[in-house]
C-alpha cells in the first residue's frame, strides 16, 4: 500500500505525493538540483545538512545504491524529493535500491508531484522553508510549521557534520573515477596535506591521496596551531553546509594560517578563505546546484563545466584588494575563485573533485601541489 505525503512551504502551497523511504516528519530549506546522474554522491554530501533536495530529473533510483559512489559515511539532507522512484536498479554496480537506502538512514522522500512546478516556484521566489511529512497532513498545520522553522541563513550547520577525531586518509581514487588514459598526478615528493573538514566529500580526500601525498584530516574547529603542530606543507579546507558567517572559529582559524602556509578551499572553504581575508558573503536566490554549471578561468580564457552545490557566494563589492578574482560562474557572473595577491592562497566555488560532475576542473589539485612545491623551492 501506498503513504500519501506532504511537502508545505513557507508561501502556503502545498505538494502531495506519496512517500518512499522513511516515515516522519521533517523540514528544511527546499532546493533543487540538475543533475541527470549522482543521487547517491548528492544524498551523502554533507554540504546538503539542512536541505530537502529536489531533482529536476524526471527518474531518480533506475541505477541503484552501491558503496563506493558515497562521499560520506551516511546521508545528510534532511529530505529527498523526486518526480519518479524507480522500482527497477538496473546497473551491474548496484548493490541495492533507492528506497530501501532511505529506509535504512531514515531519510523521509516524496514521489509523484509536480517537480517541474516546485522547481519554477523556487527559481522565481528563491529558496523556501518547507516541511515534508508522512504524519501530519493537514496543509494548513504544515504551512505554519514551514513558516516557523529555522531556515539556514545564521545558523552553524558544519558542526553538525564535521568528524569528531582527526584521522589519515588512504584512500586514493577509484578506477571508476579515473579517465582512460589518465596521467597519475603529483610528483615525486610526498607533500603532507592537512584538510580542515567542515562536512568533506570524500572523493576531494581521494585526489589529495592520488596526488601521492600524506592527508590528514582534521574537524574544522581545529585552531591555527593545532593546524600547524602538524607541520603541513599545505592546508585544505573543504566544502561544508550552510551560512558561513557564523563559523568565527574557522575564519580565525583560516586568517591566521593564510601568511603561513600554501591553502586551497572548495566552496565553503573558498568562502571561508575570502571572509578571513576581509570579503562578504551573502544568499543566493535559489543557489548553484548541478553538475553543468559553466565557468570561466580568466587567467586561461577558457571556460569548464563543472558541479555546485552552494546558496551562498562572495560578495564582489566587498573584495579587498588583495584578493583578485580567477573564475567567474557564467550564468549569472558570481564570483567563482578567488586568489591572494600575496600569500600562496587560492579557492574555488565549484567541485573540481568530479564526483558526481565533469572532470574539466581536475586541474586544481595539481595547481594545489605545484603551489606547496613552489614554496618550498623559495
Amino acid at each position: 500500500m501506498t503513504q500519501v505525503a506532504k511537502l508545505a512551504l513557507e508561501d502556503g502551497t502545498v505538494f502531495t505525493g506519496e512517500a518512499f523511504g522513511a516515515s516522519g516528519e521533517i523540514d528544511g530549506e527546499v532546493v533543487f538540483n540538475t543533475s541527470m546522474t549522482g543521487y547517491q554522491e548528492i544524498l551523502t554530501d554533507p554540504s546538503y545538512c539542512g536541505q530537502i533536495v529536489t531533482m529536476t530529473y524526471p527518474e531518480i533510483g533506475n541505477y541503484g545504491v552501491n558503496q563506493e559512489d558515497v562521499e560520506s559515511g551516511k546521508p545528510h539532507l534532511s529530505g529527498f524529493i523526486v518526480r519518479e522512484n524507480s522500482r527497477i536498479a538496473s546497473n551491474f554496480r548496484s548493490q541495492g535500491s533507492l528506497e530501501d537506502y532511505l529506509k535504512q538512514h531514515n531519510i523521509i522522500a516524496l514521489e509523484g508531484i509536480d517537480t517541474r512546478a516546485l522547481v519554477r516556484r523556487i527559481r522565481t521566489q528563491g529558496a523556501l522553508k518547507g516541511v515534508l511529512s508522512t504524519e501530519d497532513l493537514d496543509d494548513a498545520s504544515l504551512v505554519e510549521k514551514a513558516r516557523n522553522s529555522e531556515g539556514l541563513v545564521g545558523r552553524d550547520l558544519v558542526k553538525e557534520v564535521i568528524p569528531e577525531e582527526s584521522c589519515q586518509w588512504e584512500e586514493a581514487l577509484s578506477e571508476w573515477a579515473k579517465l582512460p588514459d589518465e596521467a597519475p598526478g603529483g610528483g615525486d615528493v610526498s607533500y603532507h596535506i592537512v584538510a580542515l573538514d567542515f562536512g568533506m566529500k570524500w572523493n576531494i580526500a581521494r585526489h589529495l591521496k592520488e596526488l601521492g601525498c600524506q592527508v590528514t584530516i582534521v574537524p574544522g574547529t581545529a585552531t591555527a596551531e593545532q593546524v600547524m603542530a602538524l607541520k603541513p606543507d599545505g592546508v585544505f579546507l573543504s566544502n561544508g553546509p550552510g551560512d558561513p558567517e557564523p563559523l568565527d572559529y574557522a575564519i580565525k582559524t583560516i586568517s591566521e594560517l593564510v601568511p603561513q602556509v600554501p591553502i586551497f578551499g572548495i566552496c565553503l572553504g573558498h568562502q571561508l578563505l575570502s571572509l578571513a581575508c576581509g570579503a562578504k558573503t551573502f544568499k543566493l536566490k535559489f543557489g548553484h546546484r548541478g553538475a553543468n554549471q559553466p565557468v570561466q578561468n580568466l587567467d586561461a580564457g577558457t571556460v569548464e563545466i563543472t558541479a555546485q552545490n552552494h546558496g551562498f557566494a562572495v560578495e564582489e563589492e566587498s573584495l579587498p584588494d588583495h584578493l583578485e578574482i580567477t573564475h567567474r560562474n557564467l550564468n549569472d557572473d558570481t564570483i567563482a575563485g578567488v586568489r591572494h595577491k600575496e600569500h600562496n592562497a587560492f579557492g574555488v566555488q565549484y567541485h573540481p573533485e568530479s564526483s558526481s560532475g565533469p572532470h574539466d576542473s581536475r586541474y586544481l589539485f595539481q595547481q594545489f601541489y605545484d603551489n606547496i612545491a613552489a614554496s618550498k623551492a623559495s
